[in-house]
């Protein structure tokens, strides 16, 4: 007797999920006006923050599991194919300019390196020895986190990168859109948001693709909110890299201490840019070393340097005022 072919196999394995799922009331989809079909498209949309909803106490735990080994100076490491891959990727890449992150602090993996990212590579996301090797070029160590993401949650590009992750002591996060996924059980965290079948048979880059990038909206942005990349909810740690960014800068100056246009300047002359720091001038009235000096001992927290400022003894105490 034959043995059945691996591409039955794998079609018997795709038809088990739910994000290959056939709907027979959209078979004629393509009969539809193209109202309607938008309608669709928004109606199915909606339905993916509700199932992003449902895992906010998984969320929130990988957050604050991450953020505590940032802090001690670990990276996040996005690792996925295609879609998911493009995804994490995106999201390293907007890091440094919003976030003032370092070279290499957030970084995305994609399966078949940086020409994936705008054509397909062939067999990359069935490699798990792809994954290990970009790992490996990374030096990855405890104080680390590696997310693997990927739809249906059996990619082995994104599994491989989980298991050698988490047998090097780093922290793992598997992000899946099927329930009980093979990337999930392999991760310390597994967040699986599972959002339904697609509108169009298989096309994990439309609900799927919005909850993973959703999901990664809140790893990055309140892990940064964590490490104090932000006051309140202004990004006082935005790089100030062209003309935009200059001006979103000094607005942001502007919201955090109301001060003068003519103050703002100084503040960030004196600064060297550094908007943190202008902020730290300007509600203190310490100087820009000082300013610098005291964001150094807080660890970059804007409210911890202006708490500390706060318990400085006065002239009016008797005793010499100021940081040093």
């Amino acid at each position: 007797m034959t043995s059945p072919s691996p591409y039955r196999q794998l079609r018997a394995e795709l038809e088990s999920l739910t994000t290959e799922a056939f709907r027979p009331e959209l078979s004629e989809i393509d009969r539809l006006p193209t109202l309607e079909i938008a309608r669709l498209m928004n109606a199915e949309d909606a339905a993916v923050p509700a199932a992003v909803a449902e895992r906010l106490p998984q969320i929130a735990a990988a957050i604050d599991a991450v953020a505590e080994r940032m802090a001690r100076g670990g990276r996040l490491v996005y690792a996925g194919a295609g879609t998911a891959g493009r995804l994490g990727v995106l999201d390293a890449s907007e890091c440094p300019p919003t976030f003032n992150t370092g070279p290499g602090q957030v970084v995305g993996l994609i399966a078949g390196g940086p020409e994936a990212m705008v054509t397909s590579v062939e067999g990359a996301e069935d490699s798990r020895e792809l994954a290990v090797e970009a790992l490996d070029a990374l030096g990855l160590g405890p104080d680390d986190t590696v997310v693997g993401i990927s739809a249906s949650g059996r990619t082995p590009y994104a599994i491989g990168a989980v298991e050698h992750a988490r047998a090097l002591g780093a922290l793992t996060i598997g992000l899946a859109c099927n329930a009980h996924s093979p990337l999930a059980a392999a991760a310390e965290h597994g967040i699986e948001i599972v959002a339904g079948p697609e509108l169009l048979t298989g096309s994990t880059r439309l609900k799927a693709g919005t909850a993973q990038k959703l999901v990664l909206n809140m790893l990055s942005t309140i892990t940064m909110i964590r490490l104090g990349k932000t006051y309140g909810n202004l990004m006082v740690d935005v790089r100030a890299s062209n003309d935009k960014l200059r001006a979103r800068s000094r607005r942001i100056v502007a919201l955090a201490t109301g001060a003068p246009d003519e103050e703002i300047e100084r503040a960030l002359t004196a600064t060297d840019g550094e908007v943190k720091d202008a902020i730290l001038v300007l509600l203190s009235g310490v100087d820009g070393p000082a300013a610098a000096r005291l964001l150094t001992r807080s660890g970059g927290h804007l409210r911890a340097a202006l708490a500390a400022v706060e318990a400085e003894p006065r002239p009016e105490d008797g005793r010499s005022a100021g940081v040093v």
